[in-house]
C-alpha cells in the first residue's frame, strides 16, 4: 500500500501532529491536497517576472521517515526552499540509524568514531540534554527500541529480562565523548545511538538558518509534526498554529500565534501498537525499558531553539506532570509548554497564555506557585 500524507489546510493555521508520527503539516488557503513518496512536487515555481514579497515557493518531500513541507517567501524563496530540500536530505543521509553507509550507522557498528560537525553538534546537546533532564533524555536507547520493534515496524513485546540485558546498554554514561576531537568510544561492545529525539529539530533549525543566508525573512517548515516558523507572515501577521488533538486529526487543543518558533508535539497515540489487548506507545521510559505511563497524552514545547524543543517535547512527556512542571521552571526562560493529561486536563506555561487559545478550560502553569 502507498503511504499517503494527506495535508490538511484551513484558515491559515498550520496543523502540528506528533513529533513521530511520520504525518505532516501546512498554513495556506485553500482545500485539501495529497502528496505520495512517488510524487514530491513543487508546488509554486516561481519566476523573476512574477515573484513578489508575498510569493511563495513550496516543497513537499519525504524524508527521515516522514512527509516534511519547506515553505519561504519573497524574490529569494525558491532559491531557499531548494537549498532547505538538499539539507533535509543531506542530514537523512547522515543520520539515518537504517542507512549502513551513515555517520551514525557507522559509528554504532565500531564501537566508536569520530563525528563531522553536524554529528558533533547533536552528540554534544544529547548529552546535554541527558544531563538536564536527570536521564530522561537518552541518546542509547536505540537497542531497547530495537527490541520493541519501533525501528522496523516489526512489533513485539519483548520479554522482561531481555529488557535488562539492554538497559545496561542503553546508559549514555557509557559513551565516552571528546568534544575538542569529536571522537566518540563506548565502554561497552553493544552500546548504539540514535539521534532521532532531536534531528528533526534540528533540521528545522538548520532551515532556519539557510533562510536567512538566503534573504528569507518569512518561512516555515514542518518536518513531521516539528514545526518551525521564520518571522511572521508576508502581511505582518503572527503565524497561527494549531495543535492537533489527540482525538481526531481534524480537531485541535488550540491555536498559538507566534513567531520566530519551532512547536514540536509528542504523544503515544499516533505510533503504537496493541497485543493481547494491551496498547504499547513507541516512548520508552528509559528507566523502565517500556512505554512511559506517567499521566500525559501529549506535551506540545515552544521554543527558540529547535533541537531543545524536539528533545524536551520527549522528555517532559516521560517525566509526567509534576516533573515536567518542576523542569519548566528551573528553565523557563528556554521554552514555554502546553501538556493535556489522561484525565484531559491542559496545563499551558506562563509565557505563552496570552497568545494560545483553546476552546477547554486552560490550567495555567506559573513560575512561582
Amino acid at each position: 500500500m502507498k503511504k499517503i500524507i494527506r495535508i490538511i489546510m484551513i484558515s491559515s493555521v498550520a496543523f502540528i501532529l506528533t513529533a513521530c508520527s511520520g504525518k505532516n503539516s501546512a498554513v495556506t488557503e485553500t482545500s485539501f491536497s495529497e502528496v505520495n513518496s512517488e510524487n514530491v512536487s513543487t508546488s509554486s515555481k516561481l519566476t523573476s517576472e512574477t515573484v513578489s514579497e508575498d510569493m511563495e515557493a513550496v516543497r513537499d518531500v519525504f524524508a527521515m521517515d516522514t512527509y516534511m513541507t519547506v515553505k519561504a517567501y519573497g524574490p529569494q524563496g525558491d532559491a531557499a526552499v531548494e537549498a532547505a530540500v538538499e539539507e533535509i536530505n543531506r542530514l537523512d543521509a547522515l543520520l539515518s540509524t537504517g542507512n549502513e553507509d551513515s555517520e551514525v550507522a557507522r559509528i554504532n557498528a565500531n564501537n566508536g568514531g569520530h563525528f563531522s560537525e553536524d554529528g558533533a553538534i547533536l552528540m554534544e546537546r544529547s548529552l546535554e540534554l541527558y544531563k538536564s533532564t536527570g536521564g530522561v533524555f537518552d541518546v542509547a536507547i536505540y537497542p531497547v527500541m530495537k527490541a520493541w520493534g519501533f525501528t522496523d515496524g516489526n512489533y513485539r513485546v519483548p520479554d522482561d529480562e531481555t529488557l535488562k540485558s539492554l538497559l545496561q546498554l542503553a546508559d549514555p554514561s557509557l559513551i565516552e565523548y571528546d568534544s575538542s576531537t569529536a571522537d566518540v568510544n563506548f565502554e561497552e561492545k553493544g552500546v548504539q545511538i540514535d539521534f532521532g529525539g532531536i534531528a528533526k529539530g534540528y533540521t528545522s533549525s538548520r532551515i532556519m538558518d539557510i533562510y536567512k543566508e538566503k534573504g528569507v525573512t518569512s518561512g516555515l517548515v514542518n518536518l513531521g509534526g516539528n514545526a518551525q516558523v521564520l518571522g511572521t507572515k508576508p502581511d505582518g501577521s503572527l503565524w497561527r498554529v494549531a495543535v492537533q488533538s489527540p482525538d481526531a486529526e481534524d480537531e485541535y487543543l488550540g491555536v498559538l500565534e507566534t513567531k520566530d518558533k519551532a512547536i514540536i508535539t509528542s504523544g503515544g497515540y499516533e505510533r503504537y501498537f496493541e497485543k493481547d489487548g494491551v496498547t504499547y506507545h513507541h516512548i520508552i521510559d528509559p528507566s523502565t525499558g517500556y512505554p512511559a505511563e506517567n499521566g500525559l497524552i501529549s506535551v506540545t514545547i515552544v521554543s527558540a531553539d529547535g533541537t531543545l524543543a524536539d528533545g524536551l517535547s520527549t522528555s517532559l512527556f516521560v517525566m509526567g506532570k509534576d516533573k515536567a512542571v518542576d523542569y519548566w521552571r528551573t528553565y523557563s526562560d528556554e521554552f514555554d509548554m502546553i501538556l493535556l493529561t489522561d484525565d484531559e486536563q491542559l496545563y499551558v506555561s506562563e509565557g505563552i497564555k496570552d497568545s494560545f487559545t483553546s476552546g477547554r478550560d486552560v490550567n495555567i502553569v506559573e513560575k512561582d506557585d
